[in-house]
C-alpha cells in the first residue's frame, strides 16, 4: 500500500512519458487492472478504518481510531488462525487518532521520521530554517522534518528503504509457511516529496524560486514554473517508489510465490499537483485526481493478468476480498463486497461509489458520472461525529468540545452501544466550491460542469440511496438541503 499515488502518473493508466514507473507496468501485466477504482472515506486513518471494516464511515466520524464497535478484518484474520503483520511508516499509526490500528496484527514494526514526525529530538533550530508566516502546527512538523532529514543521509536510511527492506525480510523468512498476510505500506509518495538523489537526477531541472517539496495546501499562488518543480518533485518520489515495488515484484518472481499468494498494490488517494489550480486534498471537492484511484490484484485462484476490469469498486472491499481468500465469513457490517468475480469476470458489484470527507461535499459516482453535493449553508451545519473514541489526528478533543455532548442512539453497527454526539468542526470552506455535477468519460479531467437536471436528479437519488443504506445521520441530509426520502 502506497500513501497518496497518483493514477495519472503511472504509465499503465496512461501516465505521461517523462515520468518514469516501469515496475508499475510490469506489475500490470501480472494483475487485474482496476480501472473505476474509488476512494471511499477521506483522508489516512478514515480509509484505513475502511480497510479494517469495509464500511464507509465519513458521515458519522471524522478522523478517528477503530471505535469499540468496529469489526476488524484484519484481527478476524488473526482470531481465524492467520498470522497477521503489519511494516509501515505511516507516522498517524502512532499518534492519538491512529492509535487502535496497530495492535489489531499479530506483530507490527513502525519506522519512523516521515511527514514531522516527532522522531530527533534537537533542541536548537536547523541552520537557515525559516517559520515565518506558518500556521502553528506546520511550523512544529516543518521544523521537525527538517530536523529527521539530518539523519536521512544514505538511501538506506529513507523511511520507505527501510519499510521494505522489512517487508521483504518478512517475506524471505516466512513464504515456506502457509496462512499469513503481510501489509507492507509506506507513507511515500505523500508529500513532503523528499527523495534521495539519484531518483530526483531523473528529473533534473532548472529552478531558482522558493518552493521546496512540500506544497501548502489551498490554491495555487504560485507561478507555473513552480508548479513545474513541485511535479518532478512528486515524480522524483514516486519513481523511488517504483523500484522498491520491483522489489516485491523480484521476490515473488524468484520465490514462486505468485502460485498461492494474492497481491494487492493500492492507495488510499491521489493529490492534486496544481490541478483545477489546486494543491493537496481535503480542502477542496475530492476531484478525478484525488478520488480516482489505481488498484491492482492478482489473485492465484483465478489466473488472471494483464486485464482490465471496468466494474465500479472501492477500499471497502478489500478487507471483504482479504476474508474471502482466506475462507473466513464477513461480519454483517461490512458494505464491501469480494472482488474474486469481478477479478474473473468483470461482475458488477455496485450501482454506486459513496465517497467524501466529514462534513464536505457527499459524493458518487455510477462510474460515468460524478455528482458532489455541497453543503446548503455556508456555515455547514448541523454537523456532529459519533463515537466513543473523542481524538483527532494528533490530539484528543479539547474540553471546549465536549461541553454540549449528548449520547444518540445506536446504529445497527454500533452493536446496540449508544454513541457520544458531539458538534463537530469542518475542513476548510468547501461550501463555496457549490454542488458540482460531471461526466468523466468524456471529462475525465473535470474541466466543465454538466448542466442536466435529470442526470442530476438520478445522482442524487442513487446518493440518497447510499447514504440511507449507510445509515447517515438525519442532520446529514439537512446539512445538504435534501429530503431522506
Amino acid at each position: 500500500m502506497f500513501d497518496t499515488l497518483n493514477r495519472h502518473m503511472l504509465s499503465p493508466y496512461g501516465g505521461p512519458d517523462w515520468i518514469q514507473t516501469p515496475n508499475f507496468q510490469r506489475l500490470a501485466e501480472r494483475t487485474a487492472v482496476f480501472d473505476n477504482s474509488y476512494i471511499g472515506s477521506m483522508p489516512c486513518m478514515p480509509a484505513r478504518r475502511e480497510l479494517h471494516t469495509g464500511r464507509y464511515n465519513f458521515l458519522h466520524r471524522s478522523w478517528g481510531p477503530l471505535e469499540p464497535f468496529d469489526d476488524s478484518a484484519i484481527e478476524m484474520l488473526g482470531e481465524a488462525g492467520v498470522y497477521t503483520h503489519l511494516i509501515t511508516d505511516h507516522q498517524h499509526y502512532w499518534e492519538d487518532g491512529g492509535g487502535t490500528y496497530h495492535p489489531r496484527y499479530a506483530s507490527f514494526e513502525l519506522i519512523r521520521g516521515q511527514e514531522g514526525d516527532p522522531w530527533k529530538g534537537e533542541v536548537r533550530n536547523p541552520d537557515g530554517l525559516s517559520l515565518e508566516g506558518l500556521h502553528p502546527i506546520a511550523r512544529k512538523m516543518y521544523r521537525q522534518d527538517r530536523i529527521n532529514r539530518q539523519y536521512m543521509r544514505k538511501e538506506e536510511q529513507f523511511p520507505q528503504a527501510q519499510t521494505f527492506s522489512g517487508g521483504l525480510e518478512f517475506i524471505e523468512l516466512n513464504h515456506e509457511e502457509d496462512n499469513w498476510y503481510l501489509q507492507l505500506e509506506t507513507f511515500d509518495p505523500h508529500e513532503p516529496f523528499f527523495s534521495p538523489e539519484q531518483y530526483k537526477k531523473l528529473y533534473a531541472h532548472d529552478y531558482k524560486g522558493p518552493l521546496g517539496d512540500w506544497p501548502i495546501y489551498g490554491p495555487v499562488t504560485e507561478t507555473p514554473e513552480d508548479v513545474r518543480h513541485m511535479r518532478f518533485e512528486y515524480a522524483a518520489l514516486l519513481t523511488m517508489c517504483d523500484h522498491y515495488l520491483g522489489k516485491v515484484l523480484d521476490v515473488m518472481d524468484r520465490l514462486d510465490l505468485w502460485k498461492d499468494t494474492l497481491l494487492i498494490v493500492n492507495t488510499d488517494h491521489g493529490f492534486l499537483l496544481g490541478e483545477h489550480d489546486q494543491w493537496a486534498k481535503c480542502v477542496q471537492p475530492f476531484y478525478n485526481e484525488v478520488a480516482h484511484t489505481p488498484l491492482f490484484i492478482w489473485d492465484p485462484r483465478t489466473g488472471v493478468q494483464g486485464e482490465r476490469r471496468q466494474s465500479l469498486v472501492q477500499t471497502i472491499d478489500l478487507p471483504a476480498t482479504l476474508l474471502d481468500y482466506f475462507g473466513v465469513g464477513l461480519p454483517k457490517d461490512m458494505q464491501g463486497q469480494p472482488l474474486r468475480r469481478t477479478i474473473e469476470t468483470d461482475e458488477p458489484i455496485r450501482e454506486g461509489a459513496l465517497f467524501g470527507i466529514h462534513g464536505g461535499h457527499v459524493n458518487v459516482t455510477d462510474g460515468r458520472y460524478v455528482y458532489m453535493r455541497a453543503a446548503a449553508n455556508a456555515d455547514n451545519r448541523p454537523l456532529y461525529n459519533y463515537t466513543l473514541m473523542p481524538t483527532h489526528m494528533r490530539s484528543r478533543f479539547h474540553p471546549q468540545e465536549l461541553q454540549n455532548i449528548e449520547l444518540a442512539n445506536p446504529f445497527s453497527f454500533t452493536k446496540q452501544i449508544q454513541t457520544l454526539k458531539i458538534p463537530a468542526r469542518t475542513w476548510g470552506n468547501l461550501h463555496a466550491f457549490g454542488t458540482l455535477l460531471y461526466d468523466v468519460h468524456n471529462d475525465p479531467q473535470q474541466k466543465s460542469q454538466l448542466q442536466d437536471s435529470k442526470i442530476e436528479a438520478r445522482m442524487l437519488s442513487l446518493m440518497k440511496q447510499l447514504m440511507r443504506e449507510n445509515e447517515a445521520p438525519d442532520e446529514q441530509y439537512e446539512r445538504l438541503g435534501i429530503s431522506s426520502s
